[in-house]
C-alpha cells in the first residue's frame, strides 16, 4: 500500500476526501489506503487501485484519461518500440465505456473499487465484445456467445476489459516456445530475448509494461505462477474451486484455475474480491460454499502479516534443474526477509520422498481430461459458433501445427468413468495433497515457501521437449492447493524471479496476509522495465 508524506501543501477539498474515506471503509477497500489529507503525486507505473480511486474521486483523474494513458503505452511499446506483441485485440468501446463510468461517478454512483479500472484479459476468457481465440489462428475474429463468468463479474464491478492478450497457443503447437499461431511470441519487457512465462505470457508482459491496471491469467500447470515470476508481479493460483471456469478455455476439469495478476498485493486482493465464489454454471465452485471468508479478501492485507507466522522452506523445491547461482542468491535474500519481519522460518522441511520423481510419474489429470474440457467449452457457444466439437476445432487446418497428443486422444478417447490409468492419476493427486497438508499439520506451519523455479525466464527459441514441465515445481496445480508468487527482485542482468508461498485449502486470507507482509518488508523488488519507460503525462500532482 502506498503511504504519502503529509508535509506537502494541504488540499482544500477536505469534505470530498472525508466522503471518500467513509466510502472506502464501507466497501471492499476497508483496509485501505485512506485518502491523504495532503497533496499527492500519482505515477501510473506505481499507482495502486486505491491511488487511482483517490485521484478520480478528487476530480484530478478520470477513467477516460486513465484509459487513454494505457492506450498510449500500448501504442508506444506493443507494436512499436520493443514490439512486445502482448496485445491481440483492443476493446473498440473502451473509451466510451470509460466515459459512461465517469458519468456514473459524476452522478454519485460508484460501484466499488474497480469502478473505471482497466483489465487486460488472457485470450482464453470469453468476451462477447471482443474475439476469444486462445491465440489459435483458426479462431481469428471469432466472438463467443456470452462473457465468461469472471469477466461478467468484473464488468458488473465497473471494470473495463481493455485488451485481450497473447499467450502460448491453446490448441496448436507452434515450433517456438510459448508462441501462438495468431500472435507469435510475446517478448519479456525485462529481457527481450526471453518469454514472459508460458500460457499467460501476454498478461505478464502487459502488466509489467503497464498496459492496464490488473490482469487475468489461467493455469493448467504453471501459467499463472511462472508468468508472475517472469513479469516481476504478484499472482494467485487459488484453491481449485474458488473461481469459476465458466466461459474459459481449459484442459483440466478437476483442477483448471483462473486468477488475478497485478503489480501490488492490494490490486490482487481487490480483483479477487470481484471474481471469487460460487457459480451455478461451474459446479466445481460448489466446493467454495462455506469456505470463503465472511469479510472481503482485501481486509486481510497486513504490512505486519509475517509477524508470528510459521513458514517451512521446502527442501524438494531445490531438486529442480537447471539451477542458476544468481537465482539461488536471490532466493537466499528473499528468505532472509521473512524472519526479519517476524516469521519463524524452518529451513529446510521435507516431504520425505523424491517429490520431483513423484510429480513426473503422477502426471496432471489434464492429460486425460483435455478433450472433454474442450467439448464442454464448445457446448457453451451458440449456434453460430464455427466449431461444434473438439475434432472440428483441432483437426484439419492446413498450415496450423496441431498437437500430436490431441490427435491421439481423439483417436482413442479416454473413458473418464472407468479408465484405470486415469483413476490411478486421481488417486496420486489426492495422496500428494494429503501429504502436503500432513507436513504442514505435523510442523504446525502456516505455509510452505520456496523459489518458484531456480532459473531465469525461458529464452525464446525452438520449442523444447516436455522436460520443460519438470523445471518448475508443480505442487500447487497437481494438489489444487493455493499459491501466491511474489517478486524476489532481479538477477544482475535484470531478470525478475519470484518466491512461491503455498497454503492449505481455502487459506487465501492467510496467504494474502503473508504476501502483503512480505511486500511491505522486502524493499525495492519491483521496477518498470527499461524497455518501456514512463511517457509524458503519466505523473499527476493534485
Amino acid at each position: 500500500m502506498t503511504h504519502r508524506s503529509s508535509s506537502n501543501l494541504e488540499r482544500p477539498a477536505s469534505a470530498l476526501r472525508a466522503g471518500l474515506r467513509r466510502w472506502l471503509l464501507r466497501g471492499s477497500l476497508a483496509l485501505a489506503c485512506a485518502v491523504p489529507a495532503s497533496a499527492a503525486t500519482l505515477n501510473l507505473s506505481t499507482a495502486t487501485i486505491a491511488d487511482l480511486q483517490a485521484a478520480m474521486a478528487s476530480g484530478a483523474l478520470t477513467s477516460e484519461r486513465l484509459t487513454e494513458l494505457y492506450l498510449a503505452r500500448i501504442a508506444a511499446y506493443d507494436a512499436k518500440g520493443p514490439s512486445l506483441k502482448a496485445v491481440l485485440f483492443l476493446n473498440p468501446n473502451a473509451l466510451a465505456e470509460a466515459r459512461a463510468l465517469d458519468a456514473e461517478r459524476k452522478a454519485g454512483k460508484v460501484r466499488g473499487p474497480l469502478h473505471g479500472i482497466t483489465v487486460v484479459v488472457k485470450d482464453v476468457f470469453d468476451t462477447v465484445d471482443m474475439p476469444t481465440t486462445g491465440g489459435y489462428l483458426p479462431l481469428k475474429g471469432v466472438k463467443p456467445t456470452k462473457d465468461a463468468f469472471i469477466v461478467k463479474k468484473l464488468k458488473e464491478a465497473g471494470a473495463i476489459m481493455l485488451a485481450k492478450v497473447n499467450q502460448s497457443d491453446w490448441y496448436a503447437q507452434p515450433p517456438f516456445v510459448a508462441a501462438s499461431t495468431l500472435g507469435g511470441n510475446t517478448l519479456n519487457p525485462y529481457d527481450l530475448k526471453r518469454t514472459p512465462g508460458w500460457s499467460s505470457s501476454g498478461t505478464s508482459a502487459a502488466l509489467a509494461a503497464v498496459f492496464g491496471t490488473v490482469g487475468l491469467g489461467s493455469e493448467t500447470g504453471f501459467s499463472i505462477r511462472t508468468p508472475t515470476s517472469d513479469g516481476n508481479l504478484y499472482g494467485l493460483a487459488s484453491t481449485s474451486g474458488l473461481i469459476s471456469r465458466d466461459g474459459q478455455m481449459w484442459s483440466y476439469l478437476t483442477g483448471e484455475r483462473g486468477g488475478p495478476m497485478a503489480r501490488s498485493m492490494y490490486d490482487l486482493a481487490v480483483t479477487l474480491d470481484a471474481i471469487a465464489g460460487f457459480d451455478a454454471f461451474d459446479m466445481w465452485t460448489a466446493q467454495s460454499l462455506g469456505q470463503m471468508p465472511t469479510q472481503p479478501y482485501v481486509s486481510f492485507l497486513d504490512p505486519q502479516g509475517l509477524r508470528g507466522a510459521r513458514l517451512g522452506v521446502l527442501k524438494e523445491a531445490y531438486d529442480y534443474t537447471p539451477s542458476e547461482p544468481e537465482v539461488l542468491e536471490l532466493t537466499k535474500q528473499a528468505l532472509a526477509v521473512l524472519p526479519k519481519a517476524g516469521a519463524k522460518l524452518f529451513n529446510p522441511v521435507s516431504m520425505g520422498f523424491d517429490l520431483r520423481q513423484y510429480l513426473g510419474a503422477n502426471v496432471s489429470p489434464s492429460r486425460y481430461e483435455r478433450i472433454a474440457a474442450i467439448n464442454h467449452y464448445l457446448a457453451r457457444q451458440g449456434p453460430g459458433y464455427p466449431f461444434k466439437d473438439a475434432s472440428q476445432l483441432l483437426l484439419g487446418h492446413e498450415g496450423v501445427p496441431g498437437r500430436p497428443a490431441d490427435k491421439a486422444a481423439l483417436e482413442k478417447p479416454v473413458d473418464l468413468n472407468r479408465d484405470p490409468e486415469y483413476r490411478a492419476t486421481l488417486e496420486g493427486k489426492a495422496a500428494l495433497r494429503a501429504a502436503v497438508i500432513a507436513l504442514m499439520d505435523k510442523l504446525q506451519l502456516d505455509a510452505l515457501v520456496y523459489p518458484h523455479r531456480l532459473r531465469r525466464a525461458t529464452l525464446i527459441g525452438p520449442r523444447p521437449t516436455d522436460t520443460v514441465y519438470t523445471e518448475t515445481i508443480q505442487l500447487s496445480p497437481i494438489t489444487g492447493l493455493p499459491a501466491i508468487v511474489v517478486p524476489m527482485g532481479f538477477t544482475p542482468d535484470g531478470n525478475p524471479v519470484g518466491l512461491e508461498i503455498l497454503g492449505r485449502p481455502w487459506s487465501e486470507p492467510l496467504l494474502l496476509k503473508l504476501a502483503s507482509g512480505y511486500e511491505a518488508s522486502a524493499g525495492p523488488v519491483r521496477r518498470l522495465p527499461p524497455t518501456t519507460p514512463a511517457l509524458p503525462g503519466e505523473s499527476l500532482s493534485y
